[in-house]
């Protein structure tokens, strides 16, 4: 159905909530305690709820240590595979470790050194500074006599104490021998005292070559010596103390510390916002501490930079261990001072893991010639290959037989829906909403549940035309386990490849919200289509198609003339089509012209982009169109018109800058990071709203001013929910669960402040309307008019003014910003920049859409989308097709023109679908 037809209601507020309802009911009294109540969803009764799993869109968080690895659970059993069946190289020698049982090491002894004279030593210290008087003094008392120090063998009684400056190495005499036949017990009962003193390990030093051997029930180093402990799971992992990288902490990433960027003028004082970071002097914590380090320094916060003496710089920079006492007598703290490095929000590669996050020691094990970080660096498509050709033997072969059949099989899971251009080492904040959610749904095909109701919201976001049919394989997959799979989509071929039709309509917002088609896919998508709505048919004539099994005539009659208003019964049918334009524009002649991109997959590419187009970038999933525009493109522009500090990825030049007056990006990020954002906040609305209902006489008799209608403040508001409207309860292991606030009933505002009324309406009533409502109601005011028009425009109209913002789709989100542009006054030679705009929209909005781009290219303004949908690319005037494969195998552009002229090239891949829809058309 059209965009907010009701769909994600019915789908999620309705059936997903009253599964969700139903299971807090299972918990408990004492858990449901802590929970509050569940509302019952807008409904009479549903049957047949099995359990349901929602998979919804938003994005996995932007938690810097979850990776792709992580959340799929693929890094969890690499770890394991790597902790039991890895082999271990010396660093030094590049030799495989050796570990050996107390009995080879006594054969070993008795068959190498029979006839020698040796010694068997027992290492104390390794490499390490002091004194080691106590040491001494207790092997004496233990009875042993000599002891090797830094390679010379000493008498215990001549030596007190060792240089404590310098490091050492300093191992026992366990025993003198000359090993022979029936030596053997003596032999064992030495090794087994050497290898209780050396914690494991021993030394044989050849008294007449002077070659030293170490032997270990640990890994060891013949050669070197060197030991590593048995490897654990945590050894691998970035997010445990024992495996992280000391210097990262596991973030692979530290802050790029720039003295010039962070204090640009020594002249100006601290106090005046001389040291960025920090901003202007203010009271709060972070300037108690630094006036406490001003006190004890003898410097004032009002003093020049320069006169500030360098270590104490330094120290307010980079913090430091000392404790400064923050306020007087009985309340003052010692507190220490952590620095200003944890917020700059510039970050390079660590310089001591190189990225990998883990330590030095997880570098040492491998598996066939790969460590785990070379192994989670693979793209998944790679990763797959590695793992079914990988061939293990003998004690790791049976140890790892179900660590990796489960690992192949998740990995298995992530090729299925289409993400085989991804790596494991991938951080999940640079995951699309699409993405992200087929790794959740990958997830939960390795979960392996049965009898589940799984409800998706736009798989196919974000995936090309040819990876599609993986998706629609791996959701047919679930169905086939025994599984329902209902799924929120816009995507005609997901549609068509549906069992059964829901279709919710016909209008969006107070003209949708009922049923118009609930039947078998194939009736209205296939060939034989039973209404045949295109070719003009009677309602009747439909009717008796539909109602092949119906036993009431007048039902069917009613069920087609359903579907008879049914828009996307029209486009599947071909009745309505999103027309290709007749012309394509050649533009104005000039470009933008980028050279040498080569950030992530980029292979060194030159691109002109000709301005006054509607230009198209296609391309499979990860095949480097993001990297291009929004991470190269985008931040060299931000650079030059806003002066923004975001680094692009590496290039070498870019050309026609003067060609363009601005840019303006319009992605898919949400338009507030809280809940109380909202469309009426971020269009700027609000404000007028609110300066209406302070005019008006109940506001004024009352004393009100606009602040009293502000939900973010104190006064009008409800200090229960803190005008919210809600409450959010956070639930240990399961979801946060929002319940309406009992005060106020999610009203958000106090009873005074809703006695109020503008022509008959509260404030609470302006914020619970539909857009195109809420655009009829104030059309005759014309600073609020214009801005609610640009978003009906958009067919945003069934959005609620007071909705709040995380609620909103990423291309509803996308759209908000696009009208919030539409309404600017525009120059004429400006670059609009899209990430996906028809996220989210149906056929009929994507005309619209389509409609609304065109006009902005007609202005003299060059649009460049970032798009998989046909229908936008059949539309454009100009397309960038990149790949041909995604990951390493991408980042070339392997066509270019008119879609026409990608139609007919046999090298592009958005090219043949492409072909198919233009001659079919055609």
């Amino acid at each position: 159905g059209l965009s907010g037809s009701g769909k994600s209601s019915l789908a999620f507020d309705t059936i997903y909530a009253e599964g969700q309802r139903r299971y807090m009911n299972t918990l408990s009294p004492y858990a449901k305690h802590f929970m509050g109540i569940l509302e019952k969803p807008e409904v009479e009764s549903i049957e047949g709820l099995s359990p349901i799993i929602a998979i919804e869109q938003k994005t996995t968080g932007k938690n810097p240590r979850s990776t792709v690895g992580t959340i799929t659970e693929i890094s969890d059993f690499l770890r394991l595979l790597y902790a039991k069946a890895s082999t271990a190289y010396s660093p030094i020698t590049g030799m495989e470790l050796i570990r050996y049982t107390d009995e080879q090491i006594v054969e070993l002894i008795m068959k190498d050194y029979e006839g020698r004279k040796c010694l068997l030593l027992a290492p104390l210290v390794r490499g390490r500074k002091g004194h080691y008087r106590e040491l001494f003094e207790q092997m004496r008392r233990k009875g042993y006599t000599q002891i090797r120090v830094d390679g010379e063998i000493l008498s215990l009684d001549e030596v007190e104490q060792l240089d404590r400056y310098n490091t050492h190495f300093i191992e026992l005499v366990v025993d003198k021998m000359k090993p022979g036949e029936g030596d053997e017990k003596r032999i064992r009962n030495s090794v087994i005292s050497a290898l209780g003193i050396g914690k494991g390990s021993l030394a044989v030093f050849d008294a007449e070559s002077g070659a030293l051997r170490h032997l270990s029930k640990h890994l060891i180093d013949p050669e070197s010596g060197l030991s590593l402990q048995e490897p654990q799971p945590h050894t691998f992992s970035f997010n445990s103390p024992e495996g992280y990288c000391p210097n990262c902490k596991g973030l692979g990433t530290v802050p790029d510390v720039n003295l010039d960027v962070i204090i640009p003028d020594r002249s100006k004082s601290i106090a005046d916002g001389g040291i960025v970071p920090l901003g202007r002097h203010r009271e709060n914590k972070k300037f108690n501490i630094v006036r406490s380090i001003a006190r004890k320094y003898a410097f004032s916060l009002y003093d020049p930079i320069e006169a500030i003496p360098d270590e104490v710089v330094s120290l307010l920079v980079y913090g430091s261990d000392e404790f400064f006492r923050v306020g007087e007598g009985a309340l003052s703290l010692m507190v220490n001072w952590p620095g200003i490095v944890d917020n700059i929000e510039d970050k390079i590669v660590c310089p001591v893991c190189r990225g990998t996050r883990l330590r030095e020691e997880a570098g040492f094990f491998k598996i066939d010639g790969k460590t785990i970080s070379e192994v989670s660096a693979m793209e998944i498509s790679h990763l797959q290959q590695w793992l079914g050709g990988l061939k293990l033997s003998g004690r790791a072969a049976a140890v790892s037989k179900d660590i990796l059949k489960e690992l192949r099989d998740r990995v298995g899971f992530l090729v299925d829906v289409g993400l085989q251009y991804l790596t494991l080492d991938r951080a999940t904040g640079s995951l699309s909403g699409g993405e992200s959610q087929r790794i959740r749904l990958a997830t939960q095909i390795g979960s392996k549940l049965v009898n589940v109701i799984y409800i998706l919201d736009e798989p196919s976001i974000g995936l090309h035309q040819r990876d599609n049919h993986k998706l629609l394989g791996s959701l047919k997959h679930l169905r086939d386990e025994g599984n329902t799979v209902i799924v929120v989509e816009h995507d005609e071929s997901t549609i068509r490849s549906a069992d059964w039709l829901v279709d919710v309509g016909p209008g969006a917002g107070a003209l949708g919200g009922k049923i118009v088609y609930s039947g078998p896919a194939d009736i209205v998508c296939g060939d034989a289509v039973g209404v045949k709505i295109n070719a003009g048919a009677s309602t009747a004539a439909g009717a008796s198609a539909l109602s092949a099994d119906a036993t009431v005539g007048t039902a069917a009659a009613e069920s087609a003339k359903c579907v008879a208003d049914s828009e996307t019964i029209s486009y599947l049918s071909g009745k309505d089509s999103i027309e290709i334009p007749s012309v394509r524009r050649k533009g104005n002649g000039l470009k933008l012209g980028l050279r040498g991109a080569s950030g992530n997959n980029l292979k060194n590419i030159d691109i002109d982009f000709p301005l006054g187009c509607l230009i198209g970038v296609a391309g499979v999933s990860g095949s480097g169109k993001s990297t291009l525009v929004s991470d190269t493109l985008m931040p060299i522009l931000k650079a030059e018109f806003y002066r923004s500090t975001n680094r692009p990825l590496p290039y070498k030049e870019i050309v026609g800058l003067k060609n363009i007056d601005k840019v303006i990006e319009v992605d898919q990020s949400p338009i507030g990071r809280t809940p109380r954002s909202n469309p009426a906040t971020f269009t700027g609305v609000f404000n007028d709203i609110r300066a209406l209902f302070e005019d008006t006489p109940d506001a004024k008799v009352r004393g009100f001013k606009a602040g009293r209608f502000s939900f973010n403040v104190r006064g009008g508001r409800c200090e229960e929910c803190k005008g919210a409207g809600i409450k959010v309860i956070e639930m240990n292991f399961l979801p946060s669960v929002s319940v309406i606030c009992e005060q106020c009933r999610g009203k958000r505002y106090k009873e005074d402040t809703l006695a109020v009324h503008y022509k008959g309406k509260n404030i609470s009533d302006v914020l619970d309307m539909p857009i195109s409502e809420a655009y009829e109601f104030f059309k005759t005011n014309p600073r609020i008019a214009p801005k609610l028009k640009a978003l009906v425009d958009l067919g945003l109209g069934y959005v609620h003014l007071g909705q709040s913002s995380v609620t909103l789709s990423g291309g509803e989100s996308q759209r908000m910003k696009l009208a919030a542009e539409l309404f600017r006054k525009a120059s004429g030679n400006t670059l609009y920049i899209f990430d996906e705009p028809t996220t989210g929209l149906h056929f009929a909005d994507i005309k619209v859409l389509l409609g609304v781009l065109q006009k902005l290219v007609d202005q003299g303004n060059t649009v460049i989308i970032i798009e998989h949908n046909m229908d936008v690319l059949k539309s454009v005037d100009y397309i960038f097709d990149l790949g041909p494969e995604g990951g390493a195998a991408g980042g070339y552009i392997i066509s270019e023109g008119t879609p026409e002229q990608l139609a007919k090239d046999p090298n592009s891949i958005t090219g043949k679908y492409l072909k198919d829809i233009l001659y079919d058309e055609s």
